[in-house]
């Protein structure tokens, strides 16, 4: 990587901030991490550096991935709970960043606002990691991207179809990505849980088209992705929603026949099978989604490695 894509020093908090050639610079890296870990080979290049994990909301894989990512890695790293630190007891955001960045090398925030990450990230004179906030998810979508390219070996002339929320964080960072990728992206949603309109402009002039049909989405589609209908904190609606979204935006082995015939199937999980998916694509033979979970242990070391070597 040449010194002018340095990402050291840098934050993550959407993939805004990343440039095309950057994040295939990641995703480069992450493909070279995850040959090296099957042949048994560990890259160290991160001894003696400290990772802060603080958590607002609960994790599986991110914890999991980014802790075994450090180690890996050659580092430590610290896994906090909010509720466990002087956070919880009115210390401010941009205090916790301060004393945080004496005592750590970078940070990663899975945090309920994301205004409070960028509150944490201008605060804090380390690399910020976001690893999740109720707008954008760029840890997921990097692993995505590295699975899409490994099933499909490449990342280009492709098509994309996301069925069910499209107002949620991860698809907010796919409408990113894929405009900075140029790929296209079809979002097959209800009216009240469609994209909004900043994200889309922000995402400026591409191929990116907003339906309520889930038929119209996936045709042609070489990839087909969802999410839960329910994303953490919205469990007050969660009748409401699924009301709405079932059973027109399941994604099931027939709307996945709809899709070019090679397609793969992509959810970041935690799933809810027999709601935004059945059984029988999760486990059947489009399903890449537990490559795609273990992918994020080496988008992450990627991330890691890039925001604190040159």
């Amino acid at each position: 990587m040449n010194k002018q894509m340095s990402l050291k020093g840098r934050d993550i908090l959407s993939l805004k901030e990343l440039t095309t050639e950057e994040i295939l610079t990641i995703l480069d890296t992450a493909d070279k991490f995850k040959k090296e870990r099957r042949k048994g080979i560990l890259n160290k290049t991160l001894p003696d550096k400290t990772l802060a994990l603080i958590f607002e909301k609960p994790s599986t894989r991110t914890r999991i991935s980014f802790e075994v990512a450090m180690k890996e890695l050659g580092g430590s790293s610290i896994t906090l709970y909010s509720n466990e630190m002087q956070l919880s007891r009115g210390e401010t955001i941009e205090d916790t960043a301060r004393v945080l960045s004496r005592y750590v090398d970078i940070a990663m925030l899975r945090v309920i606002s994301h205004k409070d990450l960028e509150r944490f990230a201008k605060a804090a004179s380390i690399p910020v990691i976001n690893g999740l906030s109720d707008l954008y998810h760029p840890c997921q979508i990097l692993a995505d991207l590295q699975t899409i390219k490994e099933a499909k070996g490449k990342l280009t002339n492709l098509k994309i179809a996301w069925i069910g929320d499209g107002d949620n964080n991860v698809a907010n960072t796919l409408i990113i990505a894929c405009a900075k990728l140029d790929l296209k992206l079809t979002l097959a949603c209800p009216k009240p849980y469609q994209p909004k309109k900043e994200i889309l402009k922000e995402a400026g002039e591409a191929n990116i088209i907003v339906t309520e049909n889930p038929i119209e989405a996936v045709s042609e589609a070489d990839v087909v992705m969802t999410d839960t209908y329910v994303s953490m904190g919205k469990d007050d609606e969660r009748d409401q929603r699924l009301r709405i979204f079932l059973p027109k935006y399941q994604v099931n082995e027939y709307l996945m026949t709809q899709a070019k015939p090679d397609a793969i199937f992509m959810h970041c999980l935690p799933a809810h099978r027999g709601e935004e998916v059945t059984d029988t694509v999760i486990d059947g033979r489009w399903s890449v989604v537990w490559e795609e979970a273990e992918n994020r242990l080496h988008t992450q070391k990627a991330i890691l490695h890039h925001l604190l070597t040159d």
